[in-house]
């Protein structure tokens, strides 16, 4: 049994602990948490100074504290990661074994994630410490990659156009929609085929649209219906950007 504690309590530390929970090869020993967060079944501290021991102590927090939490850990020579798509594993303090714990995924507050379909990235400073964060991403995960900082920075800005960008793209179209009393709901079907489509087209074969067809009349109708000029100009630049690449 591979036991965990767990630093932090927001979004991704809770979908962890409840993984952590289900898995039959893990146990959460411990939650550290600087909010009200309190579990019936597992102990939280309010104190680093509190913290028990454990084989791995995974840091789910902001990446701005990442840093500040690491160099505050009141122990050595033990095996510290955090989940943070984007902060270099250089940023955990030295005087502990350092990894990196990365959930490939967008967590909400109290919505169920499988971990089993979640990829999740791991890097180790050290190749003895490879085995065991392997091990403890696999008892929740099916899909394990060992990737290095500089890929995961890579996969971190691809994963903010995919899912942040487009969400907003979402919201535009949403706000349109009321604009002229339209349900948002209408659109959820296209939104659908068009995630599924990818699953099987590379995104080159899946696009469509007036910007691929270079169909500059309605384009131009297009823009001359937006009144919002950020959406005018965010409508502009993804055209733009659709023709420049069609033909690479």
């Amino acid at each position: 049994m591979i036991k965990i504690a767990i630093i932090g309590s927001g979004n991704v530390a809770q979908h962890l602990i409840s993984a952590f929970t289900e898995s039959d090869r893990t146990e959460v020993v411990q939650v550290f948490s600087r909010s009200n967060f309190e579990s019936d079944t597992i102990p939280v501290v309010h104190n680093l100074n509190e913290l028990a021991a454990a084989d791995l102590y995974i840091i789910a927090v902001s990446d701005d504290a990442i840093a500040e939490v690491s160099s505050q850990l009141p122990f050595e020579n033990r095996l510290v990661a955090h989940t943070s798509g984007s902060v270099s594993i250089d940023a955990l303090n030295a005087k502990n074994s350092k990894a990196v714990f990365y959930p490939l995924q967008t967590f909400s507050k109290n919505k169920a994630t499988d971990f089993k379909v979640i990829p999740i990235c791991i890097e180790t400073e050290s190749g003895s410490d490879f085995d065991l964060v392997q091990k403890t991403a696999k008892s929740i995960s099916e899909k394990v990659f060992s990737i290095s900082s500089e890929q995961r920075k890579s996969i971190h800005v691809s994963a903010v156009f995919v899912n942040n960008f487009v969400n907003h793209l979402y919201k535009i179209g949403n706000d349109i929609c009321n604009e002229h009393g339209l349900p948002f709901e209408i659109l959820q079907p296209l939104i659908r085929e068009t995630s599924e489509k990818i699953m099987t087209l590379s995104p080159k074969d899946a696009q469509t649209g007036p910007a691929k067809r270079n169909d500059l009349q309605t384009i131009n109708a297009h823009l001359d219906f937006l009144s919002d000029e950020n959406q005018r100009n965010i409508y502009k630049i993804l055209t733009q950007s659709i023709q420049n690449g069609k033909n690479l």
